[in-house]
This record gives C-alpha cells, structure tokens and sequence, in this order.
C-alpha cells in the first residue's frame, strides 16, 4: 500500500505538520522523527494529526525512537515503527472504527409531561380576590418589620451632677520613683548650656602704668666671705612689691660689710613708689648671708589716665549677659517639655560657668569691652501625665457611691512652688472635676419603648432625678412612638 513519508524539522510545530498532512494523497501517512534534532509536539498535538488524517481517509504512522513520543503515540493508538523500511514492509494495525452517537427520539406531548410534574395552583390564589389579599398581606408584613427596625431615637438625659474637688499638698522630688496619693510625685530634671558674646562701649577712664620707679638698695654682708650678687636678683618689700638689681655687684667680705646697687620695680606704676627702708627681704639662697634696705626712698614709676574698663563696667556687662543667658535657658527648657508640664522655676539656677572672658583683660586700656561666656543651667520640671494621674487617683478614692465621672478633672496649681534645702518642691494643686449620677439603660428601655415622647417625660425626670427635663429625637422625624427594640434606642448623658 502506497505511504507518504514526511520527515519532520526542528522548527515544525502543529500548523506546519497540519499543513503537510493535507497535501498527502495516500491511505497512509508516515511522520519521520530526526535523530539529532527536537521537535517539540505534544500528546494533544499527536491527537489533532491523528484526526486531521481520518478526516482526510488516511491512516497515520511515526517513526521514531524516543521514548517519550512513542509512549505518547501507543496511548492514542498510532503505530511507531524502528525506520522507514520496517514501516512498509510491516502490517499496520488496523484503525479503531469511530462509534456515532444516535440521538434520543424528542418526547411529543411535552404538555402532559409538564402537568404531570407541577401541581396545580389553589384556584384562590389564581382569582383577583386572592392575589389582592395576598398582596395586602404582604404589604402590611413588610410595613410592621419596618416598623419595628426602622424608627430610631435618641434620648439626651441631664442626670443630677456634683461638683467634686479637692486641693492636694504636692511634694516633687527626684528621689521619688512613683506617683502615691499622699502627694508624693517624681520630679525630672532637665540641663542646657547657654553661649553669648555681647559688647559694652567704654567712656570711664582707668590709670594704667606707665613707667618702673628705680633707686638704690643697700646690701649688708652677714659673713666672713665675699658674696656675689648677679643682676637680676630679686629683693621684696613686705607688700610683696619686687625689685630687681641692674647690675653685678660684689659684696666685700666681714660682718657689716655693704655695698649700693641701682634697683628698678620690676612691674610700671606708682605702686613702685616706696618709702624708705621699705624693701627689707632677698628672695633665694642669697637671703641667709646678705641682708637689705633702700636708704633712700625709690622714685619714677607713674600712671596714666586711659580709657578702658573699670570693675564697675564688668560687673555691668556681666550682668546683662547673664540676664540674657538665663531668659534664653529657660525659653530652650520650655522647649524641651510640653506647654502642659510644669517648670519648678525656684530650681532654675546656674550649674557651671564654663568660660568667661573679658577682651580686653583687666587694667588694658580699650574702647570697647568684650565678654564672652558660657554657662550651663539646670532645673526641675513635674510632667502633666504625673499631675493627672495623681489627681485622678486622689477623687478616684472618695467618688460617692451611685455617681461616676464623665470627664478628666481640671487641675492648676494654686501657689508658685517651693522647694527646701533637701530639694523638695512644695506646692498646691487645685483638682476639680463633675460627678454625674448613673442612669440604669435598661429602666429607661422599660419605661421609653413604644411611647409618645410627650407621654414619657415627666416619668423620667420622677424616676430618673434628672436635673431638668430629656430631649428626645426620632428619625424619621414624621414618626410618633418611640422604637420597640431597645438596641434602635440611643441613651446619652449631660
């Protein structure tokens, strides 16, 4: 029997293959699989061929020896064969005859079938009569469910309030861990360090030294021996003013030997100026064999009238910039805690004067005067959740029985704080806060459900002791009774 043999490619996929099936004109069709080359056809792929060549009256075969294809093709049926050769000369098994599906004989009397199925409607529910009733009925159902789920209302109550206060003595310390109803409270510490430099113009006018007094010191010998005295040798007088020698001298030896050497002060200004027999001490290990005096009294040194910075002047501009130092540390505190907490001001001090400097130093002369300074403040803060609780705790401890709070209480403190030696905080705090009687929701279910507001009022306030009349709103406002479910029935209190 003539076959067509149709070698396949790597890039044959279904439309390819389809399409070379059609152009076949034998009963039989033979699909060559390539030894070295994929192609890529899958179980439902092998399937669609294998249609498409009954359809053209022909039986389809492949050769191959993968594994995975000719498993695929036993299990639709399709003979695999080793080569070509064998493909041809072999018998092909014949294919599987195709079974038609006869369709059912349609029933002919459909209508007897349907009666038989449905049951008749009662014939009163298929008159006017009956479906006008039916309909009414309904209606007036749906209208009663609304009527009972729809409506709702709203019932402001102003129960019989009280006024609860009470002053509690408060003591802040850091020492205290936790809040007690004693009126102990933590208190908190909070540190800034504050820079400024600010200048101050200078009018006043300051003696500042001009030139060194000088004169002659008498040097007695104490010793047998000649003593050496070296320029620059120091003697004081009992003020401690200093004098240094200008020249090398040698001091004849024996007892009472002396000796005149020039001296100068050793710092300008008329502070050199001393009377005589004024200098009277030898500074170092020339002490304990020489002795001195100035015989005469020591002249020169003078002073000048300059403008610079007195004493008064620095204190001046100290206390501005300290004045400023401070205002700026407590504003930068207040930022570091909420507007709420309050600021033990009393603890507010200076903790360290880090730097201080004046420009220029004292006793220079100079316009202008300079301060810069850094310093660094403390101070003691109580927080506003800690007031709270401690107000709360305190009324909580005396609330008549059958009343309860409806909001925080307001707290404020009555007087500026104190704090003692031990670094306790003293001070009053102000709590006030309203005390409503509690209402039972479910007497006022009872008593309101199903009623005309107007009926109900006056009972309320009987039996409720309110302070003055309810107000009562229903929605929709057009509707006359209260609901009868109580969860459509809101209870607020004022």
């Amino acid at each position: 029997m003539k076959t067509q043999i149709i070698t396949l490619e790597s890039h044959d996929d279904l439309i390819s293959v389809r399409d070379k099936l059609s152009w076949a004109k034998t009963p039989r069709i033979l699909l060559v699989w390539p030894k070295y080359e994929k192609v890529t056809l899958r179980v439902l792929d092998l399937k669609v061929l294998q249609r498409h060549a009954d359809s053209l009256g022909a039986q389809l075969g492949l050769v191959t020896r993968r594994l995975n294809v000719r498993r695929d093709a036993e299990s639709l049926g399709i003979p695999v064969f080793v080569s070509t050769t064998k493909a041809q000369r072999e018998l092909w098994p014949k294919p599987v005859p195709k079974s038609r599906r006869i369709p059912r004989a349609p029933h002919r009397d459909l209508r007897k079938v349907r009666d038989s199925v449905y049951a008749k409607e009662s014939p009163w529910r298929t008159s006017l009569p009956g479906r006008v009733l039916t309909f009414t009925v309904g209606v007036m159902s749906v209208l009663v469910i609304a009527g009972l789920f729809v409506p709702r209302a709203t019932l402001t109550l102003y129960p019989e309030a009280q006024t609860q206060s009470i002053v509690i003595p408060v003591a802040a310390s850091e020492a205290t861990e936790s809040i007690s109803v004693t009126g102990l409270i933590p208190a908190q510490t909070l540190s800034v360090t504050m820079k400024a430099k600010q200048s101050l113009a200078i009018v006043s006018e300051i003696s500042v030294p001009k030139s060194k007094s000088n004169g002659i010191a008498r040097f007695t010998n104490l010793s047998q021996g000649e003593v050496s005295i070296p320029a620059g040798s120091a003697i004081t007088t009992e003020s401690s003013m200093r004098f240094v020698t200008l020249n090398d001298t040698r001091l004849p030896a024996g007892i009472d030997k002396f000796v005149d050497v020039p001296i100068e002060a050793l710092e300008p200004g008329t502070q050199g100026n001393v009377s005589v027999d004024t200098i009277t001490v030898v500074e170092g290990p020339l002490g304990l064999s020489i002795s001195v005096t100035n015989p005469n009294p020591l002249k020169g040194g003078t002073n000048s009238q300059l403008v610079g910075a007195t004493d008064k002047d620095r204190a001046k501009l100290r206390e501005v910039v300290m004045d400023n130092l401070r205002r700026d540390a407590e504003s930068k505190l207040r930022t570091q805690i909420t507007p709420a907490d309050l600021l033990l001001m009393d603890t507010f001090e200076v903790t360290q004067i880090i730097e201080e400097k004046f420009t220029p130093p004292a006793g220079q002369p100079g316009k202008t005067l300079d301060l810069n300074m850094k310093v660094e403040f403390t101070a003691r803060y109580v927080l506003d959740a800690d007031l709270k609780e401690l107000a709360l705790s305190t009324l909580n401890a005396s609330v008549e029985n059958g009343f309860k709070a409806t909001a925080l209480p307001v707290h404020k403190v009555i007087a500026d704080p104190s704090t003692d030696n031990s670094g306790v905080s003293h001070f009053e705090l102000e709590v006030t806060r309203t005390l409503l009687r509690q209402v039972n929701e479910m007497q006022v279910f009872s008593i309101v459900r199903g009623h005309k507001p107007g009926s109900i009022k006056s009972e309320l306030v009987s039996k409720l002791s309110l302070r003055k009349g309810p107000e009562i709103t229903i929605t929709p406002s057009w509707w006359r009774w209260l609901p009868l479910i109580p969860f459509n029935i809101l209870v607020e209190t004022q």
